[in-house]
């Protein structure tokens, strides 16, 4: 089996949990796959969603967070691999990226658009980046953009395909005509685009695939591929050690392969998520009022979405299932049981 080197640390397992927001995937989560030889990935996306003063103050309540729940996930994990997912599309990305070096990040994933500042972001630190991308062609513009202005390259590269759950980096056509085996093709594309600069710089970068890795069966189909590893997301939702409220993890449990459908983000991006009576009042065409805005995005405004991604989401983990966004991956219908973080983790990989 092999395994992915962050540094001076090495896995047992050649896995990334994948970072949920928000608060999906905290230090409790991050810090249990650590312990169990993954990398733990804790997600920034409102981050401080619990603290007192996120209304008032979300940019300082999430900052706060970052710090505190490293703190959590390392108390747990000590020794284990442990980074943080901040999404490209955040208001305040390049704030986020800094307080996860300064937290002591060992590797920061950054999606949900190119991450082109992130080199300048983490220079002089030890820690590792890597962007996700969804196509060869994205893959590309992003590793020769470094190349270029930074004359750097990726220390590691996660490929999220069309299953994957939450924002989704293709467009809604896109989604219907991928098959397993064109997408296949399109992951044998990108892992040579990133050999290729990885000769260049003279080193080996490791190749992550995500998106629909649910079980054995599909993680030994990526790694035929030439995958170095696999990101899983979903499989981690339904764990006793998610830090979601148990009422998220049964909406898992309890959906059918049918409630499961791609929707239309206020971010302007698909995504996948549970069909829910919040989603069947937006494709209804009614428009959600929210709270204030927490100043999430970079590019959203307030009054022109169909709904609040803050305010939904902050509703799906706190257990208000009805009324949150209850994002997925494609066979999140597979959950059947609670599990704990070293269950899964064997099972992936039997």
């Amino acid at each position: 089996m092999k395994n992915l080197k962050i540094g001076d640390k090495i896995t047992r397992f050649p896995l990334i949990q994948g970072g949920m927001g928000v608060g999906i995937s905290l230090g409790r989560l991050a810090g249990s796959v650590a312990k169990e030889g993954g990398i733990g990935i804790i997600s920034t996306a409102q981050i401080g969603y619990r603290d007192p003063e996120f209304d008032k103050n979300p940019a300082q309540a999430n900052i706060r967070a970052i710090e505190s729940e490293m703190k959590k996930a390392r108390a747990i994990s000590p020794d284990g691999i442990i980074g943080y997912n901040i999404m490209t599309a955040l208001k305040e990305h390049a704030a986020h990226v800094k307080a996860a070096v300064k937290a002591g990040a060992d590797i920061i994933i950054c999606g949900a658009g190119l991450p082109t500042d992130l080199p300048a972001l983490t220079e002089g630190s030890q820690t590792k980046i890597a962007p996700i991308v969804s196509t060869d062609r994205s893959a590309k513009v992003i590793l020769k953009y470094w190349d270029r202005k930074y004359r750097r390259t990726a220390d590691l590269v996660v490929i999220e395909g069309p299953l994957a759950g939450g924002h989704l980096g293709f467009q809604k056509e896109e989604l219907c005509s991928y098959t397993e085996e064109s997408y296949g093709e399109e992951i044998k594309k990108i892992i040579a685009t990133v050999k290729g600069y990885g000769e260049k710089y003279g080193i080996r970068i490791p190749v992550v695939v995500a998106g629909g890795i649910y079980d054995s069966e599909d993680v030994k189909r990526v790694m035929a591929l030439g995958a170095d590893g696999v990101q899983v997301a979903t499989r981690f939702v339904t764990t006793e050690e998610c830090d979601a409220d148990i009422r998220y993890k049964e909406a898992y449990i309890n959906a059918s392969e049918e409630d499961i459908q791609i929707v239309k983000s206020p971010v302007g991006m698909p995504g996948r998520a549970i069909i829910n009576p919040l989603m069947k009042r937006v494709m209804n065409g009614e428009k959600i009022g929210h709270s204030p805005c927490h100043g999430c995005l970079a590019k959203c405004n307030p009054s022109q979405i169909p709904y609040c991604i803050t305010d939904s989401l902050i509703d799906a983990v706190k257990g208000n299932v009805e009324k949150g966004l209850l994002f997925c991956g494609a066979k999140a219908y597979k959950s059947k049981k609670i599990e704990t973080v070293s269950e899964v983790m064997q099972a992936l990989f039997a």
